[in-house]
């Protein structure tokens, strides 16, 4: 049995359990917050983040949700879908959406934490990270109206591409919702329909990001 340690607002887990769940890989859900004094992220990851896959057998863990992601689509091969194009070429292409979508979640993450800091917030450096967010849902909308009715990103097959976007798109609504530091929906209606058809999905549906409570001092 493996355990994946989340944070239950965490785009970057949600990545790791959308697959896991996608692939039928059976995993037990740990919640932490990693910024609390209490918590045991460092004990399993020197980076002290999240998310961490642990195994049951002794093997050391392994982090870092791409690595993870990585680690899911290689070792379960032949386990439900793929979730990765067979060409290299395409498999490419999944890889640069990949570090789109996580760019523009690390930069949503510096925000709310700009944000925390209230008299003392930058609004040259929160201007600078709200310019990369919007940059990356433009880009995302243009690659959802390129693909010209195509269900999926990448080749028209669900892939990690599509589990990366929709985990961004997610956390962006859940900022939206709770914050209102962002409006996206309005204004790329096809991008939203692509999200929505995402979120229709049942892996999607039971790793919905809420965001918690910090009860300690972190920025």
């Amino acid at each position: 049995m493996l355990t994946l340690i989340s944070a239950t607002p965490s785009p970057y887990a949600r990545k790791n359990r959308i697959a896991m769940i996608e692939k039928g890989i059976p995993f037990d859900l740990q919640t932490e917050i990693p910024w609390h004094s209490a918590t045991e992220t460092p004990k399993y990851n020197p980076l002290e983040k999240l998310p961490i896959l642990i195994f049951d057998d002794g093997r050391p863990p392994i982090y870092e949700s791409w690595y993870i992601q990585e680690y899911i689509v290689r070792k379960y091969q032949g386990t439900g879908p793929d979730l990765m194009p067979k060409e290299l070429d395409d498999q490419l292409i999944v890889k640069k959406i990949q570090v789109l979508a996580d760019g523009a979640c690390d930069a949503m993450g510096l925000v709310f934490f700009e944000t925390a800091r209230g008299e003392l917030m930058s609004k040259e450096w929160f201007d600078r990270q709200m310019r990369k967010v919007n940059g990356v849902i433009k880009a995302m909308d243009e690659l959802v109206r390129e693909n010209k009715g195509r269900k999926f990103l990448v080749c028209d097959e669900f892939s990690v591409a599509d589990i990366a976007v929709g985990a961004m798109l997610g956390m962006m609504n859940m900022v939206e919702t709770k914050y209102g530091l962002i409006h996206w929906k309005e204004q790329y209606p096809e991008l939203r329909k692509y999200w929505e058809m995402l979120e229709s999905r049942e892996s999607f549906k039971e790793t919905q990001p809420v965001m918690f409570e910090l009860t300690e001092k972190v920025a």
